[in-house]
């Protein structure tokens, strides 16, 4: 075991399916994991609880502390059983306990708290901030889109977001975690409507833009439809420069390797592309890459967590040994 000095502190910011997937394979290294979970969700079963209780939406949360649960299968599977008929249909038992530890408590942190502890998590799992947030999107024909699940239906080409109110504040802890962290990851997940949401809560770009944290982006594999068409992984880099500016990121880590003709073929019937690795543009915009095959293989493209927590793990300890970060990071193959 490493002393716990030689142990680094890792933030892991966004949301959905991607942060959990990254989630999944820091648990099983020797690290100290803190996920920043976007509170910005308003559809499904969250968006409902979120309308009827008056409670942060929970899925996001949910899902990020069942990626670093240690507890049993069963316990798992309880707290990840969506309800298929009656009143509860749709509805995640995860959610809904903590909809109920919320409305018992009064705390919604304090219902995250007790979650974790039943599920043994390893880390944290912090929401962004407390504050009751919207996100809007402007898109480039002009039309102005409210509500997170409504912006990639609109099937628009977006312009920019933004959080109302403009100036939620970031969760004090949150912040503090970010101070302290030896690594900084943002991503996989949705562009507009994950990552950058975090970004938007007031403090946390300073916050990350100031810590003297290796700061990592992992692109997503596949385009999504109304929120990334066309994008190459240099353009997602793009996008999250423009919000928090060029300290925000100093190494790309891009998926080369390719999915299963049957898989990337279904994909695409869905308007769903693999993203142009665009390496000489990345490295253009003064950031490290690593570049390599990330995909997890199988039915779904995407990211195999063992591989994508590996390769940070491993570019931090490089680093960590030499006593430098920076530009020096090279392409993997």
């Amino acid at each position: 075991m490493k002393p716990a000095h030689e142990i680094p502190r890792v933030v892991a910011v966004g949301g959905g399916t991607g942060l959990s997937t990254l989630l999944r394979g820091l648990k099983k290294l020797p690290c100290q994991v803190t996920a920043i979970v976007t509170v910005a969700d308003d559809g499904g079963s969250s968006g409902r609880l979120r309308r009827d209780m008056g409670i942060l939406p929970p899925g996001d949360i949910r899902n990020c502390l069942l990626a670093l649960a240690e507890a049993e299968p069963e316990m798992r599977q309880l707290f990840n059983h969506r309800f298929s008929r009656g009143e509860f249909e749709g509805h995640n038992f995860g959610n809904l306990f903590l909809a109920a530890m919320t409305e018992m408590t009064g705390d919604f942190q304090l219902a995250v708290r007790t979650m974790s502890r039943i599920l043994a998590v390893k880390g944290k799992v912090l929401p962004a901030t407390l504050e009751d947030v919207v996100l809007e999107a402007s898109l480039e024909d002009g039309r102005v889109i409210r509500g997170e699940h409504l912006i990639p239906q609109a099937k628009g080409k977006i312009r920019d977001v933004r959080l109302i109110p403009p100036d939620a504040p970031a969760l004090e802890e949150a912040l503090t975690e970010i101070e302290s962290a030896d690594i900084i990851i943002l991503g996989p997940g949705s562009l507009y409507t994950s990552i950058i949401p975090n970004l938007l809560v007031k403090g946390i770009a300073g916050a990350i833009a100031s810590s003297k944290a290796l700061k990592f982006y992992v692109v997503n594999l596949m385009t999504q439809p109304g929120e990334t068409d066309g994008y190459s992984a240099a353009d997602h880099v793009r996008a999250i420069l423009k919000v928090g500016g060029p300290e925000l990121i100093e190494t790309v880590v891009v998926n080369v390797g390719r999915v299963p003709p049957e898989v990337e073929q279904r994909y695409v019937e869905e308007g769903r592309y693999l993203v142009d690795p665009s390496l000489d543009a990345i490295r253009e915009l003064g950031l490290s890459v690593i570049a390599g095959d990330f995909g997890a293989g199988g039915e779904l493209a995407r990211h195999d967590p063992d591989k994508l927590a590996g390769v940070i793990l491993s570019t931090w300890e490089e680093v960590h040994r030499r006593g430098e970060k920076g530009s020096h990071v090279l392409p993997i193959g």
